[in-house]
């Protein structure tokens, strides 16, 4: 038993797993949690089902990261635990009979003799330790008396203060790691979606995308309101960084995109030998348009916001996007098809139509419209209070061992032939200089009192 509380309370065992918990964090950071398995193909080849299995993709809900802060809470605690005992001695159960040649072989010392019988010497001594703030503990031997002056005494338990912050700020890491989650919401403006482990809902009322005049995306903002029995509770517009706050949940806004499956499509139609001719036709994808003359009607069947044709030579987008828009077009005249191909928005002269014989048309993508989503991130830390309130001790045990360290004077006062001889050393873990000083003038005032 003695040589398990040994190695729980090492301080080597400490560094390991402060090293351990440290480098798991970095990769935690490094490594994008939570996400699909397919992203991490995409991402990571070969290593994603390795690092699925290691629980990287997950670290801070995997069993064996929590496992470690379990460890290191239990190292912290042996050891606090093992160095409690001795100080609530010291400070509550002080050895008061302490011989001379231990305040002789303190650096910070004084030994002089008073004219004045013992009492006396104790009252005046009291008297300029209480101006002080010194708190006064005493015994008596026959015609010696045992002083031992303290104050800041709380400054010894800074150190442990310290380690109760660590201890609440794991127990809070602990709680998140176990019981916090994120999910994504894809919303489309009026839908209304259940967050995932709450017992209300949010609604999308409005999104917009602002850009700079160069055209890239300056912010997104999303007005999500948070509907309990379908009664409107809480209304906010929702930026990057910019998060909605409801009963522990925070909402955040994660992303967005288009709704690419059937958007709508603006197409002219233009004849060669009659530059007089233009019809303006707009129709989503997969819907059937006339053009009026020739009995023509054209459908489209398919619609890529980023087209390229990759290495295996297959036509897909490359990202949702619209970088490259472009529609799959066919054209029927009583129900035989008369024409098909791609038309490319950004480069209307690229169109690939082809036909079983010669056609007087030309097709043109001048717009698409698709209705937008935003993605929010709902997310839930149970345990980011209990961190804070961690944080606020750890804050308060770094102020009192650096900022109130505790200071002992040890006195002994021994009466001869109506004299008192004073054998008095100080003790200070910080601020020595200071203390110095003041224990300097303690022992002046009362060498020169009459």
């Amino acid at each position: 038993m003695k040589s398990l509380i040994k190695f729980f309370s090492s301080v080597k065992l400490a560094i390991v797993l402060l090293i351990i918990i440290t480098c798991a964090s970095i990769l935690g950071t490094l490594i994008p949690q939570q996400r699909s398995a397919a992203e991490y193909a995409v991402r990571y080849g070969q290593l994603a089902g390795l690092l699925i299995r290691l629980q990287f993709t997950n670290l801070y809900h995997s069993w064996w990261y929590n496992g470690l802060l379990f460890l290191f809470s239990l190292n912290i605690i042996i050891c606090t635990l093992n160095r409690l005992s001795p100080k609530f001695k010291r400070v509550f159960q002080p050895r008061l009979r302490f011989e001379t040649k231990n305040i002789n072989s303190l650096k910070i010392r004084e030994k002089f003799r008073k004219n004045w019988n013992l009492a006396r010497t104790r009252e005046e001594l009291g008297r300029e330790f209480s101006a002080r703030h010194y708190r006064l503990k005493e015994e008596k031997k026959e015609a010696r008396s045992f002083l031992l002056a303290r104050k800041k005494t709380l400054g010894l338990f800074g150190s442990d203060i310290v380690h109760l912050g660590l201890l609440i700020i794991l127990a809070g890491g602990i709680i998140s790691g176990l019981g916090g989650f994120k999910a994504d919401l894809t919303l489309f403006e009026g839908q209304v979606l259940p967050v995932p482990k709450a017992d209300f809902q949010v609604r999308l009322d409005k999104f917009e995308t602002e850009f700079y005049p160069d055209g890239r995306v300056r912010d997104w903002k999303s007005t999500l309101t948070v509907l309990e029995n379908e009664k409107p509770q809480l209304s906010k517009i929702v930026e990057v960084n910019h998060p909605l706050a409801y009963q522990g949940f925070a909402f955040y806004q994660s992303g967005y995109g288009w709704d690419w499956e059937s958007p709508s499509l603006e197409i002219w139609v233009k004849k060669r030998k009659d530059p007089s001719f233009l019809r303006k036709l707009e129709f989503k994808v997969g819907q059937r348009v006339s053009l009026g003359d020739d009995d023509i009607q054209l459908i489209a069947l398919h619609f890529l916001p980023d087209f390229i044709i990759n290495d295996k030579n297959e036509i897909t987008s490359r990202s949702n996007e619209p970088n490259n828009p472009a529609a799959f077009i066919e054209g029927w005249q009583d129900e035989q098809r008369i024409f098909s191909g791609w038309i490319f928005a950004k480069f209307p002269d690229f169109a690939r139509i082809h036909s079983e014989k010669e056609m007087d048309l030309t097709l043109e993508l001048r717009d698409f419209k698709s209705s937008q989503f935003s993605v929010i991130q709902a997310s839930k830390d149970p345990g980011v209070n209990i961190i804070w309130i961690g944080c606020g001790f750890l804050m308060l045990g770094l102020a009192l061992a650096f900022y109130w360290p505790i200071r002992e004077v040890k006195v002994i006062l021994e009466e001869s032939h109506g004299k008192t001889e004073v054998t008095a050393g100080g003790i200070a873990s910080k601020n020595r200089d200071a203390f110095q000083s003041e224990f300097e003038k303690i022992m002046t005032s009362l060498r020169r009192s009459k």
